[in-house]
């Protein structure tokens, strides 16, 4: 059975830097995981589902348009998980209204924790890397125009490659007021 995901990556030249700096801290994953914000964490799916997955993606695609994402500065999860992320500041209802569309479809994942967008920087390694990262990228800030998200086929490896992409082809999504 093959496990997927669901994200948003992060264009260049941004993606570049949080990746190098996850790899500066010492994240053995830095090169395995493409910076994003994850729409559905890896999930086991059964190849006579993955068309049909495929297709509920799509149809997501086409029902959302477009959104400014923002993001700045660093959060962490610590003490309940080790992690540390670059934290969106912008664009945090479009991202949990695409994420809870993602998981309605013919593919559920229950999820560890509550859904909270962000973009790791370092997972799982010893606290003085996590207070690296931490420190290192307090002050990021980075704007972009999410246009869509990608299905990633996450191998046996530890390798996420993009398989599809879906391009947001909806209304331009707005935030709540």
């Amino acid at each position: 059975m093959a496990v997927h995901g669901v994200s948003i990556a992060v264009p260049e030249p941004w993606g570049s830097v949080l990746q190098q700096q996850r790899e500066d801290v010492g994240d053995p994953m830095a090169r395995s995981i493409p910076p994003h914000i994850t729409l559905m964490p890896p999930t086991e799916i059964p190849p006579q589902q993955l068309d049909r997955f495929r297709e509920h993606l799509a149809a997501v695609a086409a029902q959302h348009g477009p959104f400014t994402m923002r993001l700045r500065g660093t959060g962490t999860f610590r003490p309940v998980s080790p992690v540390v992320f670059v934290q969106v500041a912008q664009g945090i209802p479009m991202c949990e209204r695409l994420e809870q569309a993602v998981r309605r479809g013919p593919v559920s994942r229950d999820l560890e924790f509550p859904y909270h967008p962000h973009v790791t920087i370092a997972h799982a390694i010893a606290d003085d890397g996590l207070d690296r990262a931490f420190d290192e990228l307090a002050g990021f800030d980075a704007a972009f125009e999410v246009d869509g998200f990608h299905l990633y086929d996450h191998g046996d490896d530890g390798v996420w490659r993009p398989v599809l992409d879906f391009g947001l082809t909806g209304e331009r999504l707005q935030p709540s007021s």
